[in-house]
């Protein structure tokens, strides 16, 4: 989706959004989990055309405002899990719900307007290199066609969370590898979501920006958003004190809680 490139102005006088509620994009087929439930995995599958697996059988509940570490080797289906959470995946067998909806069966319109609810935090940044900082958070809000009223009320309160209001006017190859994840940060989380799925956000950072990063995720937290990070890093996400879940030979693992 095209949109027009507009100079992004920062309100000093901004003030800060709380995270809002979502309310179903569709009705159900069947009964939906108790409205406390944000994502309910039952009896998850997910078997590739080529006979591996990802997930089997899997399940797990999480409520609104739970903060979890998904940990597991390379290759074990981390991403995979992420992917079918947001509906970039569908599972082989099994009901996956979020906020509400049953994911594998929206399609069109009504999984573009889930996915609105959603923040993800890439591994890769995926930042725009012809643009600013404040103008790669904007991208996101002007891609949805909110007002740009709206889109510079927002920007600043996000970039303050995440440490990078004085870096507003900076492109890209001006950051730190650190900085760049922060800004993936400030994009997924612009629009206020109530659920924020961040895969590997500290994989290419060293100890101490892995740590910022987790803090900002940690504050974020603290405002009501539901977040799951993914890491191999089983050292890191003992650490922060957050529940731990094993993605091991399918299956999902509570190791601490």
């Amino acid at each position: 989706m095209k949109t027009s490139r507009r100079r992004i102005v920062i309100n000093p006088q901004t003030r800060s959004i709380p995270l809002e509620n979502v309310a179903p994009t569709r009705p159900f087929r069947q009964a939906p989990p108790p409205k406390e439930i944000i994502i309910r995995l039952q009896d998850v599958s997910k078997i590739y055309p080529d006979g591996s697996r990802c997930l089997i059988g899997a399940n797990l509940n999480l409520k609104r405002g739970d903060f979890i570490f998904i940990t597991g080797t390379s290759g074990t289906g981390k991403s995979t899990l992420l992917k079918l959470l947001y509906g970039e995946e569908t599972p082989s067998s099994g009901q996956i719900y979020v906020n509400g909806s049953e994911v594998h069966e929206l399609k069109g319109d009504h999984l573009a307007k889930f996915r609105r609810r959603i923040g993800v935090v890439f591994q890769d940044y995926k930042l725009i290199p012809n643009r600013t900082v404040a103008e790669n958070v904007a991208f996101v809000l002007q891609a949805q066609g909110r007002r740009q009223q709206e889109i510079e009320r927002r920007l600043l309160p996000t970039l303050k969370m995440v440490g990078l209001a004085h870096k507003a006017d900076a492109f890209p190859d001006q950051l730190s590898g650190g900085e760049q994840q922060r800004v993936s940060i400030a994009r997924a989380i612009v629009g206020t979501p109530p659920l924020v799925l961040a895969d590997e956000p500290t994989g290419n950072l060293d100890l101490e920006n892995a740590t910022q990063i987790l803090r900002t995720l940690e504050n974020l937290n603290t405002y009501g958003a539901t977040i799951i990070v993914t890491t191999h890093d089983h050292h890191l996400a003992g650490l922060s004190g957050k529940p731990i879940v094993e993605l091991r030979q399918g299956q999902l693992y509570w190791q601490k809680r």
